[in-house]
């Protein structure tokens, strides 16, 4: 079934971390140039359980993993323009929580959403810092949902953007000769 296609915000709510903060390796894959990191999420129940496609125009793609509603993960599959600030970092005030997607009805079966938006990305000179924001730039509150994993959500409620942190250097593929 193909996903359901929205062009709005991503809403979202912040909610307390319960346990410890979870862990989050990022991974590159040499071949296709794809950032990939994940964790298991620990809600029991309810929302949506699958994927969040983020697109834009000019045809950057990001993908959320999503467990019971819970943003647990992130793609960046297609990137876009890339620009470099020598002292990105993430910003000092942030919450520990979970950043969840609230549920709506859906036809059955459905296990993925595509959100047309706009996506950027900014990294710091030595690329172990990236930050995706989505839509325009505004205010928003930094939550940490893993330990190298962020997500920003702006004043009224939608999702805004994601920092990655510790991201290993990228090796390209080489061709033996």
């Amino acid at each position: 079934m193909p996903p359901e296609v929205f062009s709005m915000q991503m809403e979202a709510r912040v909610e307390p971390l319960t346990g410890s903060l979870p862990a989050i390796s990022w991974r590159w894959d040499p071949e296709t140039d794809i950032l990939s990191g994940a964790f298991k999420g620990n809600r029991k129940s309810g929302g949506l359980t699958g994927t969040v496609e983020l697109t834009d125009a000019e045809g950057s793609v990001a993908v959320l993993d999503v467990n019971n509603g819970v943003i647990c993960g992130l793609d960046v599959v297609v990137w876009p323009e890339v620009s470099t600030l020598a002292d990105l970092h993430v910003p000092a005030q942030l919450t520990d929580g979970r950043v969840v997607l609230p549920s709506r009805p859906s036809r059955p079966g459905v296990a993925s959403l595509e959100v047309d938006t706009t996506l950027s990305i900014r990294t710091n000179s030595t690329e172990s810092v990236f930050h995706l924001r989505i839509g325009p730039r505004r205010t928003t509150e930094v939550v940490r949902v893993a330990d190298n994993f962020y997500v920003e959500v702006d004043q009224q409620g939608g999702v805004a953007g994601f920092w990655m942190t510790n991201v290993p250097p990228f090796t390209a593929f080489e061709e033996e000769m």
